[in-house]
């Protein structure tokens, strides 16, 4: 009987995905494992592995298509033995996504070939695996083989892999441009139309107020200089320092480390921030986690590999889902003064300025100083004037004193 291949949830929100590109045709060959497709989600191309061998009898969802609903089914492939002729019968298709371990069943007799069972422990047979496992086992150094599965089936699921010893995603396909009499049509990829999707309702929903405050940095860059000196494995960065300082702001201030929910507000017990990072083709804002764990060197090397994985289009869903609070930092393209949208269910987030050289009143005396503006964005339904104001000042004191930072 032919077997469906269908639209897989690639991440916990995912309800449809666009499919980017074929790397098979029909008439190929598939083996398990083998990767078939590229699908485009909300945040990056990722590659889809067929769960079963076979060939590629039909494709039923075209390259490029958009809209493409999660367990739709995308092409069919015929089993051994089996000819084209097999395609014109109805084929049942069982939703993929995660689902309550079967109940044990009295083994029944079928005309129908079955799938071989997941191999336990390694010992023969092949080994059934969602799309997304497989990818993240290869990624993380889990092998496969040493997994129960919970999925339908006994298949592995993303959710197994939790708590396994541990020893990535092309870049997002783009659109043709399409010509037109009034110009060059570029279409939305994913990425691009969810992001306008999530900050339109954000801005149509979210109460934003904004506060902002100048400071003075030059300590900072003196420190940065200073720390740089000392060793060449990494060179830290300003945007390192405002993360830290962000970091030791939120502990400090905790009240702002919050996301809103339907019942209330949920205060964070752990610090992750995330950072956004411009890609060619829309923006994602890769995570550091308990970033006030971390020392400078710590953040500027994880943050330096994240940028860079997200730029390659690598990474995983854990990479960049969650975070409490967020930093957007245009400083580097000139910009001085910005406010930015929030990202919900966030309470807050950081528009960073560039420092630039200006004349300020110190000790009753005119001097010039190096001068950043950070503003921030609350969400009012949870954050009041007071409590986005202290922590403005703590990341403005942070910035300015920057030993404070690092005892």
């Amino acid at each position: 009987m032919p077997i469906p291949v269908t639209m897989p949830a690639l991440s916990p929100t995912m309800t449809e995905g666009r499919l980017a590109t074929w790397r098979k045709r029909e008439g190929d060959t598939v083996k398990p494992g083998e990767v078939i497709a590229e699908i485009e989600t909300d945040k990056a191309t990722m590659e889809l592995e067929a769960a079963d061998g076979g060939t590629l009898g039909r494709i039923v969802v075209p390259a490029g298509t958009a809209g493409v609903k999660v367990n739709s089914v995308i092409a069919m492939l015929l089993e051994e033995c089996e000819d084209k002729s097999a395609l014109d019968k109805k084929v049942e298709v069982k939703p993929v996504g995660p689902a309550p371990p079967p109940t044990p069943a009295p083994a029944a007799k079928s005309a129908a070939p079955s799938p071989p069972p997941t191999r336990p422990n390694g010992s023969g047979g092949r080994i059934l695996a969602s799309p997304l496992a497989r990818k993240l086992t290869k990624e993380q150094g889990i092998d496969l083989a040493t997994l129960k599965g919970s999925g339908p089936g006994g298949r592995i699921v993303q959710r197994d892999l939790a708590g396994a010893p541990k020893g990535v995603v092309p870049v997002a396909a783009k659109a043709p441009p399409l010509p037109t009499e009034a110009g060059t049509l570029v279409p939305h990829n994913n990425i691009r139309r969810i992001t306008a999707e999530r900050l339109a309702e954000a801005w149509r929903t979210i109460p934003h107020i904004y506060l902002s405050a100048d400071c003075v940095i030059d300590r900072l860059l003196e420190a940065r200089a200073e720390l740089n000196a000392k060793t060449d494995s990494h060179k830290l960065s300003v945007n390192d320092f405002v993360i830290r300082a962000v970091a030791f702001a939120l502990r400090k201030v905790p009240e702002m480390n919050a996301q809103v929910t339907a019942t209330g507000t949920l205060r964070l017990s752990s610090i992750d921030v995330a950072v956004a990072v411009a890609l060619p083709n829309g923006l994602i804002t890769p995570i550091l986690r308990h970033a006030d764990q971390k020392g400078l060197a710590e953040i500027s090397t994880e943050m330096k590999a994240l940028a860079e994985k997200a730029r390659a289009g690598k990474l995983i869903p854990e990479e960049y889902k969650g975070g409490g609070f967020t930093i957007s930092n245009l400083g580097m393209y000139g910009v001085k003064n910005f406010g930015a949208i929030i990202n919900p269910p966030q309470a807050g987030i950081l528009a960073v300025g560039a420092g630039e050289k200006r004349p300020v009143v110190k000790h009753g005396a005119l001097a010039i100083a190096t001068v950043m503006k950070i503003t921030l964005s609350c969400d009012h339904r949870v954050v009041d004037g007071a409590i986005g104001a202290n922590f403005l000042a703590a990341v403005k004191g942070f910035l300015e004193e920057p030993m404070t930072m690092l005892l």
